[in-house]
Order: C-alpha cells, then structure tokens, then sequence
C-alpha cells in the first residue's frame, strides 16, 4: 500500500511540470472533483431519473413552463414512480391511485413529516410552527395547543361546524333539480373518496367508482338522457378514447356536454391534434353531432374555458 501511495506521488510529480501545473492547482482541482462527486453522487435505491438532468438545475429547465404536463410525459415512459432533481434536491414524485395510497394511507407514518428546507425552516422559525414542522412529539403537542385555543375562541371543528349550511345549500340545488325534472342523476369518478363526498349530497341515485376509459363501464347501453362532464378531460385524466364509451350509455336524442380549460387543446400531448379531430371522426360516422362550441373567460382565475355539446344520434 505504502508502495503504491509512493508510486503515485512520484508521477503525479513527473507529470505536473510537463503539463504546465503547480502542485497548489492540482491539489484544488482534485478537491473540487471530489466535491463534485459528493454532491452529485445519486443515493441509493431511488427510482429512475427522466432524462435532461443537467449540474445545479437538476429537471428545472426540462419541466418548462407546464411542468405538470411534463410530469405526465415522464410517468408514462417511466411508470407511476420516478425521481426529479430540483436544483440539488431529489425528489420522488409518485402517481396513479394505487401508488399515491400505498405510500400516504398504507404508510402514512413514513411520509407524515416535511422535507428539511431551510429557508422555510428559517421563516417559520426552524420547526417550531405547525405547517412546515417536521412530525414528532413537537409537532404534535403545537397542534393539539392550538386546536384547543381556537375552540376556546369559539371555532367549531367535525360535525356542526358548517353541517347546517350545506344542508341548506344541497336542499335547494335537489329542489331546483327536481322542478327541472332531473330526478335521477348518476355520478361516476375513479376515486372512491371523492364519490364518499358526493353522497352526502344525497342528490345522487347510485354512485358509480370506475376509470371512464375504452373499456365498458357498469352501465346498460342508452341509459342516460344526458352526460354532463365538467373539468374531466384534463392532463392526466380523460382522454379522446372513452367518448366512445359515453355515447353508448346516452340514448339516442341524448346531449353530452363536456367543459374543460380550453388551453389544455393547445398544451396538452394527449388533446393538441388529437381530441377534437377524434370528436369529429365520431360525427362522420353517425354517432352523434355538434351541437355548439363556446369559448368562455374565467373558467379557472385568470383561464378560459371551452364547452361543447354533442347530441347522440
């Protein structure tokens, strides 16, 4: 070992005055090199990382200006489970309900803390608030003081809190519905915790926890009179291969009305080309026909929005 420690000290002193070096330059570019090992050096046991990782930036310059639509690229070629570098930072981004469950309900406790930021951990006085505290017996303890001091200011938390107004509220949407003639509506949603939601409407005659896609729904051909699909084409959800599908629950006659941010035609992969050109082959085959197109402002703050109604021929 000593032998070969000595080795390499006699070359690295034959090469440096060939190569014009000082022995102080070498010496600080072998440390910067060993630095730039430590802090680049990617953790073990992480999931892929996407392609476009650059030094410092990470992913910063490759999400763009639509990163979540970015992120939706990258899971389908990487899956529901990969990793984003944010300037030094790694962080893992998970999709898809089977992913997002298994790590924040399955195992809630592992990921129930904050990622260390210093800046924010600065702000808000290194952990010593509630939102960007890291979890433990503190955070607890702050939460419990708090929670306790707002009832005493006469805030009231669970049931009864708000219960009686959104009561109120559904009363008269189910009344106004029902004057209009709509006494049974259907709702449909692949998240059965939304649809937990929407039964406390109690506006709903059956509540339907399914993926609308190509594949057939639970639904008898020509069942509906009407579908109303509000927000659900969107990155990352509906896409142009299940309107198919929701032509052949609507009777004939029937309307299908479909709102959505009207920029996602224009940003998003899945719609630019491929939506309205898909809605316009179903035309030509006899399925159904437009029936209007209106561009409208302030769907979302600050966004427009697109609505489209089709009648099922």
């Amino acid at each position: 070992m000593a032998g070969t420690v000595q080795w390499i000290a006699e070359t690295v002193l034959e090469i440096l005055p060939i190569s014009g070096l000082t022995l102080q330059t070498f010496l600080v570019f072998c440390v910067t090199f060993l630095l730039a090992c430590v802090v680049f050096k990617r953790p073990r046991n992480l999931p892929p990382y996407p392609a476009g990782r650059v030094p410092l930036l990470g992913h910063l310059l490759a999400l763009g200006r639509a990163p979540h639509l970015k992120l939706t690229a990258w899971r389908r070629q990487y899956g529901d489970v990969f990793t984003v570098r944010l300037g030094t930072e790694d962080v893992v981004v998970i999709n898809g309900y089977t992913a997002v469950k298994d790590a924040l309900v399955d195992r809630s406790e592992l990921f129930a803390s904050r990622p260390p930021v210093y800046l924010l951990e600065a702000t808000t006085g290194f952990g010593k608030d509630i939102v960007a505290a890291r979890w433990g017996t503190g955070f607890r303890q702050r939460k419990k003081f708090a929670t306790t001091i707002m009832r005493k200011l006469g805030m009231k938390f669970g049931r009864g809190s708000i219960e009686e107004k959104i009561r109120e509220e559904v009363d008269c949407l189910r009344s106004r519905l029902v004057k209009k003639g709509f006494t049974n509506i259907d709702a449909v949603d692949g998240s059965q915790k939304m649809l937990d939601l929407a039964e406390k409407k109690q506006i709903y005659r059956r509540l339907i926890c399914d993926f609308v896609g190509p594949n057939p729904l639970d639904i008898e051909k020509d069942t509906y009179d009407a579908i109303v699909c509000c927000g659900g084409f969107a990155a990352g959800h509906l896409k142009e291969d299940c309107l198919p599908e929701l032509i052949r629950v609507v009777k004939p006659g029937g309307y299908i009305v479909i709102t959505f941010r009207e920029e996602w035609l224009h940003l998003y992969e899945d719609f630019k080309d491929k939506l309205e050109p898909a809605m316009a082959r179903l035309q030509e085959q006899g399925l159904w026909e437009r029936v209007s197109r209106e561009i409208f402002p302030n769907y979302y703050p600050g966004k427009d929005g697109i609505t489209i109604v089709y009648k099922v021929l």
